[in-house]
């Protein structure tokens, strides 16, 4: 009965039962993997007749976009990637309030991002950096597996670990600013200018590390867990661990764009996304993400945060854009002018 009462209240709040459903248009910002991406808008259209127009961008991407688009926008909602980048976007004016109806329905940590942002950023899922290594490759070259932050700097990882732009990737940011809220931030920026020798490549999504590892394209991956997981339940050589020290984790993020022109086809693709049937998708697609919706059993290949020491992570003052610009200037100066 439970079940069926939960049914019911979804198909109501999203809409599915909509006239003009069949005549409407979404366009969509999707920052998460793009197998989500692709099915989630496919599964969309298939429930609703709604028309999904979606890009897939890294989120610092993402934040740029729409940050350009301010005065006539083109994207209706943004959802999936790290949380910091809405809540910049919240806090300089970009996303529409939204506290849907459902609210109860949502795991702590995902509300309190409503809370936070004045009900203009959901907590979408949730997961923790950390490491993947290709134990074949560790193996050739002689090399243990990483367990701590500390392990990283050892001098027989030179060229062999990989991680993302803090520029362009959510990932990244979330790593930056937690090695700061971690170490404290001179020590944080001398951890990652004494890092950044041994780092062979800074791509610009987040996404990019685990397929990298587990193809044996590099040795070592720093990005977040549940990424590598599933390549190594796809069995490919790849195990993952988190840092023994602590780290950081993210909320990803859910939003309505501020002066969207779809704003009623936005909302429904949003209720259906954070809809059990919208988050069973992550499973689906290969996303191990830890979803918000508690009203369901999620993928148990989605790895657990219990042996995970996660840090207090202050997503108030890390979320700010006048923080996140100050950390990527100084970033971009002292460890990003050395990059190759």
């Amino acid at each position: 009965m439970k079940t069926l009462k939960h049914s019911i209240a979804w198909i109501l709040a999203s809409g599915l039962m909509a006239i003009n459903a069949q005549a409407a248009t979404v366009n969509a910002i999707c920052s998460t993997d793009q197998s989500w991406c692709e099915m989630a808008a496919q599964a969309f259209t298939k429930a609703t007749g709604v028309t999904v127009l979606q890009t897939r961008k890294a989120t610092g991407e993402a934040l740029a976009q729409i940050r350009a688009e301010a005065a006539n926008p083109k994207t209706d909602i943004w959802w999936g990637g790290t949380g910091d980048p809405f809540l910049q976007a919240a806090e300089i004016g970009l996303l529409a309030p939204y506290r849907p109806a459902y609210i109860n329905d949502l795991y702590g940590w995902s509300v309190r991002q409503y809370a936070m942002s004045e009900n203009k950023v959901g907590g979408f899922y949730t997961s923790a950096i950390g490491f993947g290594w290709n134990t074949e490759l560790l193996k050739k070259k002689n090399l243990p597996a990483p367990k701590c932050w500390s392990d990283l700097l050892k001098p027989i990882y030179k060229g062999e670990i990989e991680t993302s732009h803090p520029a362009s990737s959510g990932t990244a940011y979330t790593i930056l600013a937690g090695l700061v809220q971690l170490m404290g931030e001179e020590a944080a920026f001398d951890y990652m200018k004494k890092l950044n020798a041994n780092v062979t490549q800074y791509t610009r999504s987040g996404t990019a590390q685990a397929p990298n590892v587990a193809k044996g394209e590099v040795a070592v991956g720093v990005s977040f867990i549940f990424g590598f997981d599933l390549w190594k339940h796809n069995k490919y050589p790849v195990q993952s661990g988190a840092p023994c020290e602590g780290t950081s984790y993210e909320i990803g993020g859910i939003a309505l764009i501020k002066g969207a022109r779809n704003a009623e086809a936005a909302k429904q693709y949003y209720d259906w996304l954070m809809s059990p049937e919208g988050q069973k998708i992550g499973g689906l697609s290969g996303s191990l993400q830890f979803p918000a919706n508690k009203t369901f059993k999620p993928d148990p290949r989605i790895p657990s945060l219990d042996d995970v020491r996660l840090i207090k992570y202050d997503f108030e003052k890390y979320g700010k854009a006048s923080e996140r610009k100050r950390l990527l200037d100084r970033w971009n100066k002292e460890v990003g002018a050395q990059a190759r």
